[in-house]
């Protein structure tokens, strides 16, 4: 691993079996990830070899649970997975569409980011923001 490369993300949900269901799992498997470890009802851990990176999920405590992400407070802002080609970021937008997961902005080219680069984002049903992104050019 590349010294401060990320080793994992920890992420808390409201309802980590039906978010898992419905939104995790679908979207991470997609991406590389495999679920590797699972404490029932309290968090799982997926991991991606070829990325050397985990994410791991957090059932969110009883009386919090109702508490919404929100994006602009400090904190968590959203999390972008790379991916090699443009037809990666449209498979996963295919995924997406036949999970019934929320797209907040279709696949498109955002050029003032970076020559070619192209991405679609999306929400988790806590309101998590994520992106899938191929870049094929980074800035100097």
């Amino acid at each position: 691993m590349a010294r401060g490369s990320i080793n994992h993300i920890a992420l808390t949900v409201s309802d980590l079996s039906a978010t898992e269901t419905a939104f995790y799992g679908p979207v991470l498997t997609v991406l590389g990830y495999e679920k590797v470890e699972e404490d029932a009802g309290r968090m799982t851990l997926w991991f991606n070899a070829d990325a050397g990176m985990a994410i791991n999920l957090w059932q969110a405590a009883d009386d919090l649970r109702q508490q919404r992400h929100a994006r602009y407070s400090p904190g968590f802002h959203h999390c972008a997975f790379s991916v090699e080609s443009r037809d990666e970021v449209e498979e996963v937008y295919d995924v997406l569409l036949a999970h019934g997961i929320r797209v907040l902005d279709d696949p498109a080219e955002y050029p003032h980011y970076a020559p070619g680069y192209y991405a679609v984002y999306f929400e988790d049903p806590d309101g998590l923001k994520f992106e899938v992104v191929h870049m094929p050019v980074i800035p100097d």
